[in-house]
C-alpha cells in the first residue's frame, strides 16, 4: 500500500485512494468545494508520483512547481503531500467594504495588495484564516478598484459564519484568479443576451451585465433572478436603474413560487440567443431544460453552478 507523507506524519492507504479524501479523512484539513476541478480550492504540491485525472486544469509552470488538485488525483505509490499555505502562497488582500444587499447577502469589497487582471465572471478562493471558499467575482474589471463578492449567508457554513464578522481594514488572502464559463465576448454584441441566475449566482451576471453594456451591447439583454421569496432580489434598485438607461435590457424577478409557470412561457425571440446560467444546481438545471426545449443550441449556453457548501469549508 502507498504511503503518504504530510510534515512529520506519514500513513498508509489504498491503491487508487482519491487523494483529497484520503488526506480529509486522515484530518490534513484541505478545503474543497466543487470537487470538479474548477474552483482550486483543493490546491496542494505533491513530490512523487500521482495519477492526475485532469492535469491540464493547472497551467505547465504550476505542474512542474508540483502543485496539483487533490480532487483529481488518485494515490499510486508513495507521495509526500504539502498543502497550500494562504500565508505563504496566498496574495494578500484587505476588506474595504463590507455592507448587506438584503438580511442574507453580504456584499464583500476587497483591496488587494498589487491590482489583478480579471475578467467579470472569474473567481477567487478566498481564504479566512485557514477557512476557505471560492466566490465570484461581480466587481467590474478596469472599472472599479476593488474586488466585490455576494456571499450568501442565509445558511451556516464556516466561511460564511467568518464572513459576518469582517471588519473594514481586516486581511484575507486570496488564492488563485479562475475563470469559469462566464464571460462576456464583444463578438456577441448584435446578438440577444440573457442572463439567468438563482441566489447569488446573480453576483457573476451583475459583472458580465455591466460588462456588455460598458462595451455598448445592441442586442436584447433579458435578465432573470430567481429568488425563494420577494425580498431575497438583493440588487432589484441597482437593475431597475441601468434598465431605465438601457432601452435594450429588461428585468424579470421570479420567486420559487412562480417558477413553473413563468418557465412554461419562456419563449426565444432568436435562435442567436446567448444565455448564461448561474447558481443553484436544481435551478440552473431547470433553467437549462426549459431553454433547450425551446430551442436553445447546447453550444450557445454557459453556465457556473454553485455547489452547497461542504462541512470543513
Amino acid at each position: 500500500m502507498p504511503e503518504l507523507y504530510v510534515g512529520e506524519r506519514h500513513w498508509s492507504v489504498t491503491s487508487g485512494s482519491n487523494l483529497l479524501d484520503a488526506l480529509n479523512q486522515a484530518g490534513v484539513a484541505v478545503p474543497f468545494s466543487c470537487r470538479a476541478g474548477s474552483c482550486h480550492a483543493c490546491l496542494v504540491r505533491c513530490e512523487g508520483k500521482v495519477d492526475d485525472q485532469q492535469p491540464e486544469a493547472l497551467s505547465p509552470t504550476q505542474r512542474q512547481q508540483g502543485w496539483r488538485l487533490a480532487c483529481q488525483c488518485r494515490v499510486s505509490a508513495d507521495l509526500k503531500v504539502e498543502a497550500f499555505d494562504p500565508q505563504r502562497d496566498g496574495l494578500p488582500a484587505q476588506v474595504v467594504g463590507a455592507d448587506w444587499l438584503s438580511s442574507t447577502v453580504l456584499r464583500l469589497r476587497l483591496q488587494p495588495e498589487r491590482a489583478l487582471r480579471y475578467s467579470a465572471g472569474q473567481h477567487l478562493v478566498l481564504w479566512a484564516g485557514q477557512v476557505a471558499r471560492p466566490y465570484s467575482l461581480a466587481s467590474l474589471p478596469q472599472e472599479e478598484p476593488y474586488l466585490e463578492f455576494h456571499i450568501e449567508c442565509r445558511q451556516p457554513g464556516a466561511f460564511s459564519d467568518a464572513a459576518r464578522q469582517l471588519k473594514v481594514g481586516e486581511p484575507l488572502r486570496l488564492g488563485e484568479l479562475r475563470g469559469g464559463a462566464l464571460h462576456y465576448d464583444p463578438d456577441w454584441q448584435s446578438r440577444p443576451l440573457w442572463l439567468l441566475a438563482s441566489g447569488t449566482g446573480l453576483g457573476p451576471l451583475w459583472g458580465v451585465l455591466r460588462e456588455a453594456l460598458r462595451q455598448d451591447h445592441q442586442g436584447e439583454i433579458r435578465v432573470i433572478h430567481l429568488a425563494h421569496e420577494a425580498e431575497a432580489h438583493y440588487l432589484t434598485k441597482p437593475l431597475a436603474a441601468l434598465a431605465a438607461q438601457h432601452g435594450n435590457l429588461t428585468v424579470e424577478l421570479w420567486t420559487a413560487a412562480q417558477l413553473q409557470p413563468a418557465l412554461a412561457q419562456l419563449r426565444l425571440v432568436s435562435r442567436q440567443t446567448l444565455a448564461l446560467l448561474c447558481g443553484h444546481p436544481a435551478s440552473v438545471e431547470a433553467f437549462s431544460k426549459r431553454l433547450f426545449l425551446a430551442g436553445l443550441p447546447r453550444n450557445q449556453l454557459l453556465a457556473d453552478v454553485f455547489l452547497s457548501s461542504p462541512s470543513n469549508l
